[in-house]
């Protein structure tokens, strides 16, 4: 192809990169997972049992977030259904794992009754995983970690301010 003609083909806009991978959609099309979002993730968690939400991150930045995505079937399917799966689309996900103290690309939210009991993140190998899922599922609720330094009082057990 000559020059010319290569600068008379139309110009077109790079595609867009979906939202959401083929393999965390397939999360829900396929394996029977919810979206959730800042807006329903507290009515879906309120529906009882142990819930499991996966944060995984761009998958260009971190690929091991589509790993995740496929291993979480399996995990599923290892721990006898024991928990229902949420899942959160990309462009929601910053702000709903700050809410839950989560800065860990990817990362499973283990909510109990709808109540926060832990994070994993990262990618593991099987017997890890299943194991440290296992620890999650027997933990109790707890208050989701804040972000940013805790406050200690100098004055260490006196109640004044001064």
């Amino acid at each position: 192809m000559s020059t010319e003609s290569l600068l008379s083909l139309p110009v077109q806009a790079p595609k867009s990169l979906p939202d959401t991978s083929p393999l965390i959609s397939r999360l829900v099309e396929s394996f029977g997972a919810s979206w959730v979002d800042a807006d329903t993730i507290d009515a879906w968690g309120a529906q009882g049992g142990d819930r499991v939400v996966l944060f995984a991150g761009d998958a260009v930045r971190f690929p091991e977030g589509q790993d995740v995505a496929v291993v979480l079937p399996e995990l599923h399917r290892s721990l006898l259904g024991r928990f229902e799966i949420g899942v959160v689309r990309r462009h929601e996900e910053e702000a709903l794992a700050r809410r839950f103290g989560s800065q860990r690309w990817p990362t499973l939210l283990f909510l109990r009754d709808g109540q926060y009991v832990t994070t994993l993140s990262g990618m593991h190998d099987w017997e890890d995983f299943l194991r440290k899922a296992e620890e999650a599922l027997a933990a109790p609720a707890s208050r989701a970690p804040g972000i940013g330094i805790p406050l200690v009082s100098a004055a260490g057990n006196d109640s004044s301010c001064h």
